[in-house]
């Protein structure tokens, strides 16, 4: 799950080296909580117009983590 918003970050960054994703140990409902960092000048090209791609991201995010019934959110810091 970490590598796939890693690559889904990279593509849309201009610093891909400032990509980086921490995990957080899952809480007493089972959710395990994605933070992917990027540069403050790439924020923009994460969050999108009016958080469109940040939504798009947890989508496809959620999706994969549906198919081995984990349960994810992933924050953008």
């Amino acid at each position: 799950m970490e590598q796939l918003i890693v690559t889904i970050a990279r593509g849309l960054v201009e610093d891909k080296d400032s990509v980086t994703v921490t995990v957080d140990a899952p809480d007493a409902e089972g959710v395990t909580v994605y933070h992917l960092h990027v540069a403050p000048d790439d924020m923009g090209r994460v969050i999108g117009k009016q958080g469109r791609i940040a939504k798009a991201i947890r989508t496809v995010v959620r999706a994969a983590a549906n198919r081995t019934s984990a349960k994810v959110a992933v924050e953008i810091d």
